[in-house]
């Protein structure tokens, strides 16, 4: 399960890193057209902000995967061990419904509504930039089953939740 993990995490960190450096380069290019040439590259603004979705939404999946999502975890603390690993597993769980439900089943209605709109600039249909969501939310629901089981068989710790979150033994 850790080679799973580890696989999905060297994806993501380079997917978001790439439309990081991508952003920056279009954002670049808009600046050069606008000031430079005087006449804005009307594409490159539009390609910014669908990038922008990707790389939050594949950051946003990393951080489901390190157990970085919101949680209280001074209440956790004062917890006996064995309702700490159930509360742990029903975060998870709930991070999992909201995967499923939210963005794949969400994500996938507004992917397949959006395939009839192009984009202004690019011409392209809008569904193709909404796909990340069910993406995200499989990539979300895969981590949350590798959580759970970290979390039954030892490989996340109940102690010390606060610090052990995102740490695997």
């Amino acid at each position: 399960m850790n080679q799973l993990r580890n696989i999905l995490n060297k994806v993501l960190e380079v997917l978001a890193g790439v439309s990081f450096i991508a952003m920056v380069l279009l954002t670049c290019w808009q600046v050069f057209t606008r000031y430079i040439l005087g006449n804005a590259s009307s594409w490159s603004e539009e390609l910014v902000s669908y990038l922008f979705a990707w790389m939050a939404l594949f950051g946003a999946s990393l951080v489901v995967g390190e157990r970085g999502h919101m949680n209280i975890p001074i209440v956790i603390d004062m917890m006996p061990s064995g309702l700490k690993k159930f509360f742990m597993i029903f975060a998870e769980i709930i991070a999992c419904i909201f995967a499923l439900v939210i963005l794949i089943l969400g994500g996938t209605q507004i992917t397949n509504l959006a395939m009839g709109q192009m984009t202004s600039s690019l011409g392209v249909a809008i569904g193709i930039f909404y796909v990340v969501m069910p993406i995200s939310g499989a990539l979300n629901i895969i981590y949350t089953l590798l959580n759970i089981a970290g979390i039954l068989n030892g490989t996340i710790s109940t102690d010390n939740a606060a610090a052990e979150a995102g740490k695997e033994a």
